[in-house]
């Protein structure tokens, strides 16, 4: 059986991790050893934070339209309860689009809402 050795393989794996770790500082950059940790730690945060903007997403979202629920007289736990016992089946990002660009529009919703509770 012949030897097989690991020269080429591993000069292509080195290239990809440096590449991924161009821009990074100093060594992390230049050198597969400090470059390795880094770019595995950098795609490990990059994963977390696609999900974390989803979740900030939603709350910068229920902020704005309890905001502008508020500025109806009504909170938002009870808004959205009111909106689901109403049928009107509308989502977060949209509800805070209308609190922020048509107040007229998102007032209704809320007497809507408001209606559907009594």
């Amino acid at each position: 059986m012949a030897r097989v050795k690991k020269g080429v393989n591993a000069h292509k794996r080195h290239k990809k991790i440096l590449k991924l770790a161009k821009g990074f500082y100093g060594q992390k950059s230049k050198v597969f050893k400090a470059a390795n940790p880094a770019v595995m730690r950098s795609l490990r945060s990059a994963y977390v934070g696609r999900k974390n903007k989803k979740r900030e997403y939603r709350r910068m979202w229920i902020a704005r339209i309890n905001a502008g629920a508020r500025m109806n007289d009504i909170s938002y736990s009870r808004l959205m309860d009111g909106l689901k016992k109403a049928g009107v089946d509308i989502n977060r990002k949209m509800l805070s689009e209308m609190a922020i660009h048509d107040p007229a529009g998102f007032a209704v919703l809320c007497e809507t809402a408001k209606a559907a509770l009594k």
